[in-house]
């Protein structure tokens, strides 16, 4: 008997946890893609979200090969698309380029992280 409750407790607790699992804001695709090498020099990323995000708490950073920034500042959520987030770029040279995002779900405020890069290559 004790098994039992044991197993259904472990069940509703792994069932309640699974649907805030759901609600982090995590990369769905992104523009230039991660592990791309693109042709033609990008002058903006833009990532999708899992979930709608926050603007004024989520960020998009791109660095060269030699850590500097070389993106335009603020990340800009469309009025239209609240998944989607976008940052200007510098003129690229060359290149490998290292993309780091934040983004806080819209709809519990849990932050999600991540990092992926991409190539210049013409």
């Amino acid at each position: 008997m004790n098994r039992l409750i044991i197993a259904s407790f472990t069940v509703a607790l792994a069932l309640a946890n699974s649907g805030s699992a759901f609600a982090h804001a995590n990369l769905a695709s992104a523009v230039p893609g991660a592990g791309a090498t693109v042709q033609t020099a990008p002058t903006e990323v833009s990532i999708t979200f899992t979930e709608e995000v926050v603007p004024k708490f989520s960020s998009i950073q791109v660095l060269d090969a030699k850590g500097a920034r070389v993106d335009q500042g603020a990340a800009q959520a469309p009025a239209d698309n609240a998944k989607l987030l976008s940052i200007g770029l510098k003129a690229l040279t060359p290149g490998v380029y290292k993309v780091n995002w934040r983004a806080t779900a819209a709809d519990d405020s849990h932050k999600t992280k991540g990092t992926f890069i991409f190539t210049y290559k013409p």
